[in-house]
């Protein structure tokens, strides 16, 4: 994992210690999945083990642990499914996971007892390619031809007993999406159980396994470890491979010489590094293919076929492609409204109840304004996750999400990512928080960590109540263009741009100097559509909301929690709580007394007296409300940095917003509405706030907010890391702190310098 330098930690995880005995009826099989990505291993995965899924990450990476446990014939079974990969060459961290689990060297797993490799039972040959380096591994091994109905689609003719003799290991068919195999498959996974495969598989030359042998002696000598024989057979043939870089690490140039002379070896032989292996392997799988499966010749073009005549076309494709990520987008910004909407209803009908159950004071605010606001903090944002996944999963696993790719590879190029990066970035445009969680798609590492750190730059709804306020209260009405145009228009169009401008020159820096990997070409396979099943997709979108809540949830919940104790003390709160509770009996007294329905009609003498002394209350309620919370830490904390912001233009009270708007952004409207004693029920279109802030002046009697001074908040909120949800989000995608901190520093950094220019610039130009 990333260390406090950023850089990865190539610690050797540990293998468990040796299970002791248990009766073979009670102990739990630990079956390991694993296959090619768009083979439909996770909803095989889904389909063994039905709703017992629990995710996580496994510890010092980003991969994703995804484990289900579930019974059959008397016997636990415990899976796990492990990353699509094509190979089992680790070139990094995260793909050194797989290698690790199946071999009994990850710590937080249990030693394999059989291996389902998952496989295309239409694309054999590919697929044999990562089976024949299973097979390697020595373990119970069942083969799963699964999507068994598209093979058939295709013409294509499996012997699946001749195929299970060649191999030496069982073959089952099944298509996870409809159900099909699962018993059959389970019944497998019990037959194999200590039965490694029949048949010793050595697709590379003899040669070769001959220098292995010899090298696997050496290298544990000298470094006197014992290391399994596929580890030594990845030391030779992955060059600057994650594993070579380990024992490198370890064990220095003794054992840096011996892999090179190896290698110089096998070349002299013949067998040159990396070229010679692939292709032996794929002559092995041609050559099983050959033997076992006969093609029906097909008249007519596949459904694939014919959709992809649409939607790769090069005018149809992108249209159809705009359509769909308009209606993605559309449901992310409106279509959640009315379900976070009815959230936020809850959260307001619950703080009545406790607002009528407890009088005035630190416990109803506690409850209030701490435990009932962080909770809703954390709800609010499940409409968008939720909706956001809904699509993602949709889109996955009918194929389109990999033509999607496709079509915005070349205009992602530009920020030197891959087209998998669109949709989060977009998706970041609502809301960063489900932003970050869709680069889960992305399969490069440097690729999804680059698409998190700008995420954060596109200009999130969040931002949207800053701009408003701001716009409204000091940027002139002038149009332009017979007045088709407005310059607030304009300058809302520039913030909500601002982030996505800058976050090309951002990614080439982080490309080129900050993130260490060694890019990846952009490998892309377009599965065959499907349709998608419903079980899967309410499965995944299901997970993905689960694990915002008991993860980031709780780190936003704590954080909402201590903003409002810095906001609260020190401070005697006791004359607000005797004032607010007078006034609260009064508006009562007020709401039971007879009123005209008409509001043309003048009150009675009696109701006019009472509303008037209630505004009394309300202004003397705001006023200590505004002294206390410029007396608490908070306020305490902005005179502190009032130094530090006072380039920028600004005063104490704007500093004071800055941090209570860490939980989210839109917090500092309701905050300067307490600052200026307008209480926070105020939002960005209040006169009330308009007028205060437009009449709030300096002791010199200059006033505070300027047109520059409005331009360098709105830059400062558009560009700084001014949301604890998405920091918190960074750190568990990334499964560490170090990128959320540096995330933090580094747009805070961005926003203040540029806030400072366009403040100072535009005070120079103003004269």
């Amino acid at each position: 994992m990333p260390n406090g330098r950023g850089r990865f930690d190539m610690t050797t995880t540990q293998s468990d210690p040796p299970a002791k005995s248990i009766p073979a009826s009670l102990k739990s099989l630990h079956i390991a999945l694993i296959g090619n990505p768009n083979t439909g291993k996770s909803t095989l995965f889904n389909a063994l083990a039905g709703m017992n899924a629990r995710t996580g990450n496994y510890p010092g990476v980003t991969v994703e642990r995804k484990t289900g446990r579930t019974s059959w014939n008397g016997r636990a079974l415990e899976f796990v499914d492990l990353p699509g990969t094509y190979s089992l060459s680790p070139r990094s961290l995260d793909e050194m996971v797989t290698v690790d689990v199946l071999l009994g060297r990850q710590a937080t797993e249990s030693p394999v007892d059989v291996i389902i490799c998952v496989a295309d039972a239409s694309n054999l040959e590919r697929n044999l390619y990562l089976l024949g380096q299973l097979l390697e591994l020595g373990l119970p091994t069942v083969l799963a031809l699964n999507m068994w109905d598209s093979a058939q689609r295709s013409g294509l003719e499996i012997d699946v007993e001749k195929l299970s003799t060649t191999l030496g290991v069982p073959v089952v068919r099944c298509e996870a999406n409809n159900r099909v195999g699962i018993s059959e498959l389970k019944n497998a996974i019990l037959s194999a159980v200590g039965k490694p495969p029949s048949i010793k598989h050595q697709p590379l030359t003899p040669g070769f396994y001959q220098t292995l042998n010899s090298f696997h002696a050496d290298v544990e000598k000298a470094t006197s470890t014992q290391y399994p024989l596929y580890m030594a057979e990845r030391m030779l043939l992955d060059q600057g491979g994650v594993i070579e870089q380990r024992v490198s690490k370890d064990h220095g140039q003794t054992a840096t010489d011996i892999i090179t002379n190896t290698r110089a070896k096998l070349k002299a032989s013949g067998f040159t590094i990396p070229g010679t292996e692939a292709s032996q392997r794929y002559q092995w799988s041609s050559d099983i293919v050959r033997q076992t499966i006969s093609q029906k010749p097909v008249t007519r073009k596949s459904w694939t076929e014919r959709l992809d005549a649409c939607a790769l076309h090069p005018f149809l494709g992108p249209v159809i492609f705009t359509v769909i990520m308009l209606l993605v987008f559309q449901a992310i910004t409106s279509w959640a409204s009315p379900l976070a909407d009815g959230l936020e209803s809850v959260q307001g009908q619950i703080n009545g109840f406790v607002e009528a159950g407890l009088e005035p004071g630190p416990l109803r605010s506690l409850l209030v304004d701490g435990v009932v606001a962080g909770v809703g903090g954390v709800l609010v944002f499940l409409p968008q996750i939720a909706l956001l996944f809904l699509f993602i999963a949709i889109l996955e696993d009918s194929g389109y999400m990999a033509r999607a790719a496709f079509m915005m590879d070349r205009l992602m190029m530009g920020l030197g990512l891959n087209g998998k990066s669109f949709l989060p970035l977009m998706s970041s445009f609502a809301c960063a928080v489900p932003g970050i969680m869709a680069t889960r798609t992305i399969d490069n590492n440097r690729d999804r960590l680059i698409t998190i750190l700008i995420a954060p730059l596109m200009s999130c709804s969040a931002r949207l109540p800053v701009y408003l306020l701001i716009v409204g209260t000091l940027i002139p009405n002038i149009t332009y263009l017979g007045g088709w145009v407005t310059l607030p228009g304009l300058m809302l169009l520039l913030m909500n741009s601002i982030g996505l401008i800058l976050a090309i020159p951002i990614a080439m820096l982080l490309k080129n100097f900050m993130v260490s990997e060694d890019p990846s070409p952009f490998l892309l396979e377009l599965p065959r559509y499907q349709r998608p099943s419903i079980r899967v997709v309410l499965s995944r979108v299901y997970e993905r909301s689960m694990s915002f809540i008991t993860t980031a949830g709780t780190f936003i919940f704590a954080t909402t929690i201590v903003i409002w104790a810095l906001a609260t003390y020190p401070g005697d709160h006791t004359p607000r709580y005797a004032v607010q509770k007078y006034l609260e009996s009064q508006q009562a007294i007020l709401d039971d007394m007879e009123k005209p329905e008409d509001p043309q009609t003048p009150v009675s003498p009696e109701v006019a007296a009472l509303t008037k002394t209630i505004d009394s209350l309300q202004h003397e309620h705001d006023t200590m409300a505004a002294s206390l919370i410029e007396k608490s830490y908070m306020g305490q904390m902005g005179h502190a940095i009032e130094p530090l912001v006072r380039p920028l233009g600004w005063d104490w009270k704007i500093g004071v917003g800055v941090i209570a708007s860490f939980p989210a952004r839109e917090v500092i409207v309701a905050t300067l509405g307490i600052i200026y004693s307008l209480g926070g029920e105020v939002d960005e279109e209040s006169e009330g706030l308009v007028s205060a802030i437009q009449n709030s002046q300096w002791p010199d009697g200059s006033p505070v907010y300027t047109i520059p001074v409005g331009l360098s908040i709105m830059v400062f909120f558009a560009l700084c890391a001014q949301c604890v949800s998405t920091l918190v989000v960074i750190g568990k995608e990334t499964n560490s702190w170090w990128w959320p901190t540096f995330s933090f520093v580094y747009m805070t950094v961005l926003a203040y310098v540029v806030a400072l220019i366009v403040y100072q610039v535009g005070t120079a130009m103003m004269g």
